[in-house]
C-alpha cells in the first residue's frame, strides 16, 4: 500500500483515539486510484493533497468547540469604516499571506463597490516561493492588483505606493478639468486586526518622513500619497470554522477566542499532511514519534514528554513553533481551483 493509502487507513483507525476526529473521511472516487488487485491505493497528484486537506479540515472542526469572538464594538467599527471609505480614492486591503482567503472579510467586496483596490499579501517572508508563485498566478488570473510585502522590513512599500498613485491618477485629472488644484491621493488601509496593517503603515510613514533623501523625485513621490488608517475589523460572526481555525493558528485573533489544545491538535494534523513538512519534521523537532496522525494524542504525548503533563504548554509550544517558522515557512492555503 502507498504512503497515502496507509494514511487513509491510519485516519480511520484513530477515530476511537480522538473522539472529536471525523468518523469517516469522505473522498470522491475520482481522487483515488486502484492497484493491480482492485484495492484503493491513495491519491493522485500533489495538488490533490491541498484539496484533500481542506476536506479533512472540515471534518476535524465539526466536533470542536467553535472559535468565536464577542461582537461588542464590531457594529460601531463597521459604521466607522463605511464613513472612512467615502474619503478614500484607492483602498489598500491587507491580508495574511499564509491564509489569504481566511483573512478576506466576507463583506469587503460589498463595502468597496467599484472603488480602486490594491491587495497586499503581508508576511511574504513567512511563506515558501511555491506558495507565493501560486497566489501571484491566481490573483493575476483574477485581474487583481497584488503586492507581496514584509511590513516589518518595508519590502513592497515602493511598489505599493506606485500602484496606489497609478490607480487613483484620474482623481487629479478630474480636478484639473474642473479648474481645481491637484491634491494628494488618499489611500485607505483596511483589513483584519493583526494581519500587519500597523507595521505596513509605519513603514510607509517612515518613508514619507525620510523623503528628504538626496534622490530626485523621492520627496514629491511620497508627498503625493496621503495614508488613511482604518480600524481592523472582523465579521460579526464567522460561519466558516475552518477559516476561524486558520486565523487562530496564525495568531490573527486573540487567544480568548479559542481552545489552544484543540487548535494545536488540528495544526499537527495539517502539518503531517503537507508534503513539505510531514511526519518526519515533527518527529525530528520534538524527538518523539507522531503516532496514528492524531493531533490530540500527539499534544498529550508532547505534554508528558516535555512539559510535565501540561497540555496547554505543549499546545502553545506547537503553535509558537509554527508561527516562528520552526517547521519551515509555509502557507496554510493554496488558491481555489
Amino acid at each position: 500500500m502507498s504512503s497515502k493509502g496507509a494514511r487513509l487507513q491510519a485516519d480511520l483507525l484513530t477515530t476511537s483515539e480522538c473522539p472529536w476526529l471525523f468518523k469517516l473521511l469522505v473522498v470522491e472516487k475520482s481522487q483515488l486510484v486502484r492497484n493491480g488487485n482492485g484495492n484503493l491505493d491513495g491519491f493522485q497528484g500533489e495538488d490533490d493533497d491541498w484539496c484533500d486537506l481542506d476536506t479533512e479540515l472540515y471534518h476535524w472542526t465539526k466536533q470542536l468547540r467553535p472559535v468565536q469572538w464577542y461582537p461588542g464594538h464590531i457594529a460601531k467599527t463597521e459604521k466607522e469604516l463605511k464613513n472612512q471609505l467615502k474619503l478614500m480614492d484607492v483602498v489598500i486591503e491587507v491580508r495574511d499571506a499564509r491564509i489569504p482567503m481566511s483573512t478576506s472579510h466576507p463583506q469587503m467586496d460589498l463595502w468597496l463597490g467599484n472603488r480602486k483596490r490594491v491587495l497586499v499579501l503581508n508576511r511574504e517572508d513567512m511563506i515558501s516561493t511555491a506558495d507565493r508563485n501560486a497566489w501571484a498566478t491566481y490573483f493575476a488570473r483574477e485581474g487583481t492588483k497584488v503586492v507581496f510585502s514584509n511590513g516589518k522590513l518595508g519590502m513592497g512599500a515602493m511598489k505599493l505606493g506606485r500602484l496606489a498613485r497609478a490607480l487613483a491618477a484620474d482623481v487629479n485629472v478630474k480636478r484639473r478639468a474642473k479648474g481645481l488644484l491637484p491634491r494628494a491621493v488618499r489611500a485607505g488601509i483596511v483589513g483584519y486586526p493583526n494581519v500587519g496593517k500597523s507595521s505596513l503603515i509605519n513603514r510607509l510613514l517612515k518613508r514619507r518622513m525620510c523623503a528628504a533623501a538626496p534622490r530626485p523625485g523621492v520627496g514629491s513621490f511620497w508627498k503625493d500619497l496621503e495614508l488613511l488608517d482604518s480600524p481592523g475589523i472582523l465579521p460579526m460572526r464567522i460561519s466558516d470554522q475552518t477559516a476561524a481555525i486558520k486565523l487562530a493558528i496564525c495568531d490573527d485573533i486573540g487567544e480568548r477566542s479559542y481552545g489552544v489544545a484543540d487548535i494545536a491538535a488540528v495544526l499537527v494534523q495539517m502539518l503531517t499532511r503537507l508534503p513539505s513538512i510531514g511526519v518526519k519534521t515533527l518527529n525530528s523537532r520534538y524527538k518523539m514519534d507522531v503516532d496514528g496522525h492524531c493531533g490530540k494524542t500527539f499534544v498529550q504525548k508532547l505534554a508528558v514528554h516535555m512539559f510535565n503533563g501540561d497540555s496547554h504548554q505543549a499546545a502553545f509550544r506547537v503553535l509558537s513553533d509554527f508561527r516562528k517558522g520552526k517547521f519551515g515557512w509555509i502557507a496554510l492555503e493554496r488558491p481555489p481551483r
